[in-house]
């Protein structure tokens, strides 16, 4: 016990210490205001129409998806809503980015698919107005989904291993009979026809058998899917089918910032879906060997990285065999394997900047949307705050209030203890605000008027720990010890006493964050915060301050002014020297 209070002066300082190196990561951010919520500062409305009639039940999946995505911090406030029967509601505090659009309205649909080995056409600029027609994608039986452009962009044959494939395809019986290498304009046998602009092919259960292993396909492709993919022109006006189970002809994602061209691919049967992922991380440049820019790490579910595993062994070394990772029907990367991948672990490489591969990750780590949307019915708006600039004013008002008025209690009723809880107090408020900042940053916090009255409910909580620590140090001393002894015996008391008043206040805290919803977890996650700092001012600032306190004749010879005057204990007088 005397150790813990020999040097307090220490441990105050280590306490600003910390302080300071908070405000100095502040500085380094360069905010000091902190985010704001809806209600107080408005933000962006993103409706989001769904394409076609829509079950309720995938309608209210998709905006379950959508607010796990935007609210992956869990403290960025965001409301996800659904309206009517086929529309979604997102409302984003704040300035919106346009990367944050993106990953509420992308469907996230990842498949990896083996590169065909076809000479390479030259590839077609954008044209100066509107894109000339093109010859359509490989079909599906299925109706076309609208699909929203990825970020990243394809790296042709990027020396980073990735990823690859859905479901192991087996050889079929007659495959045994290769074809050979169609060139780039292969002559059609009698019983085919070459598709032009606008015509579309469609796949029979007999032609599906040509590219049932992919791997063969892969180097000699059949001579249908050839044609379509000579025929096709980058950039396509009509959105890509990307259907799993047959070949596709699509493009790189963005062009090439070098030659201002989109690379076209001819794509086999999905072999992994994008359900093979178990997680999913933006990695910043040098997080890992001879990284030089942002990269998405994936780690593939024990039946993907069979696939991969095998793939990868196939492939591992050859650069003309390479594997695209396709999202929402566009290549975002083309890399080759530089070696058996066994664990799962990969990596997507691309043009990626920081908002665009934390956009990709938090996409690919909540999943794929069930439903898709109509994009010329998107609507993004600009709205203000709903409870207007009066009601943070009366909330801010409030707070230093009630901080005002819990100041002025304790200093009338423990007068020079009293300036201890002053102190502690704006300590508490400074750290507060610093951590306010900092989460804002890092976490995407965004403080609400719930979240206000969190803030000020905790000032009750922390005036409650001092009035616990100084009533115990009076009835020491009323018992016959001297403050210095006083403060230590009572410490040891009113520690635990406040360490499960704090600890059930923190549990509630929890508890309502991890079953409320919108706002109210903004109260929670607030009043959490705060008691949470309490216990910090408590054990690093208030105790040391009042053990030291303790050295000073004004306190312990009693003055009428400290607050542990005779009168004022209800006693006779103070004891002389005290016992232990």
């Amino acid at each position: 016990m005397a150790r813990n209070s020999a040097r307090p002066g220490r441990t105050v300082a280590a306490f600003f210490i910390g302080l300071a190196i908070a405000y100095g990561l502040v500085a380094l951010i360069g905010t000091w205001k902190p985010a704001l919520g809806l209600d107080l500062e408005g933000g962006t409305q993103i409706t989001l129409v769904a394409d076609g009639n829509v079950p309720k039940d995938q309608l209210n999946q998709a905006a379950d998806i959508i607010n796990a995505r935007v609210n992956g911090s869990g403290v960025s406030e965001a409301e996800v809503t659904t309206q009517g029967s086929n529309e979604i509601v997102v409302q984003v505090p704040g300035s919106t980015k346009g990367s944050l659009v993106e990953t509420v309205v992308r469907q996230a649909r990842l498949r990896f698919r083996l590169v065909a080995q076809v000479p390479q056409t030259t590839p077609q600029t954008l044209p100066s107005t509107a894109p000339s027609p093109s010859s359509p994608t490989l079909p599906s039986p299925n109706s076309p989904s609208k699909s929203d452009k990825p970020t990243g962009k394809s790296t042709g044959n990027n020396r980073t291993p990735a990823l690859l494939g859905k479901n192991k395809h087996e050889p079929k019986k007659d495959q045994n009979k290769k074809q050979d290498k169609p060139s780039s304009s292969p002559t059609p046998s009698p019983n085919e026809s070459v598709p032009d602009s606008t015509s579309e092919v469609n796949y029979t259960e007999a032609n599906k058998q040509a590219f049932g292993d992919a791997l063969t396909w892969m180097t000699n492709p059949d001579p249908q899917s050839v044609a379509v993919y000579n025929a096709y022109t980058c950039p396509s006006s009509k959105p890509v089918v990307d259907d799993p189970s047959i070949p596709i002809v699509t493009c790189d994602a963005q062009k090439d910032p070098t030659t201002g061209q989109y690379q076209k691919y001819l794509l086999s049967p999905a072999l992994i879906e994008g359900t093979e992922i178990s997680s999913a991380t933006a990695n910043a440049p040098g997080s890992t060997q001879g990284q030089v820019q942002w990269t998405v790490g994936i780690q593939l579910k024990s039946h993907g990285a069979d696939i991969e595993r095998t793939l990868s062994q196939a492939m591992a070394g050859d650069q003309s065999k390479t594997f695209a990772i396709v999202l929402d029907g566009k290549v975002i990367s083309a890399p080759f394997f530089e070696s058996v991948i066994s664990d799962g672990t990969s990596q997507i490489s691309g043009n990626f900047t920081e908002s665009s591969a934390k956009s990709l990750a938090t996409s690919l780590k909540y999943g794929a949307l069930p439903i898709s949307f109509d994009k010329q019915k998107t609507t993004i708006l600009t709205i203000g705050p709903s409870l207007a600039g009066d009601q943070l004013s009366a909330g801010i008002t409030a707070g230093i209030a009630g901080l005002l008025l819990v100041m002025i209690y304790c200093l009338f009723y423990y007068r020079g203890l009293g300036l201890v809880v002053i102190a502690s107090l704006l300590v508490a408020a400074a750290t507060t605000y610093a951590l306010v900042l900092l989460l804002a940053k890092s976490a995407g916090f965004t403080l609400t008027l719930p979240g206000i009255a969190g803030l000020i409910v905790a000032v009750g909580i922390t005036a409650d720990s001092f009035i616990v620590f100084f009533e115990r140090i009076r009835d020491e001393m009323r018992s016959g010890k001297s403050m210095r002894v006083a403060v230590e015996a009572g410490w040891i008391r009113a520690r635990a006493t406040c360490v499960a008043a704090d600890s059930v206040s923190i549990l509630a805290a929890v508890v309502l964050y991890i079953f409320a919803a919108g706002v109210v977890k903004g109260f929670a996650f607030a009043l959490g915060l705060s008691t949470l700092i309490d216990l910090l001012v408590f054990f690093w600032f208030t105790k040391p301050m009042v053990s030291w306190l303790a050295r000073f004749s004004f306190f312990n010879k009693g003055h009428k002014l400290s607050g542990l005057d005779a009168e004022n204990l209800g006693l006779d007088r103070l004891p002389a020297g005290g016992r232990a």
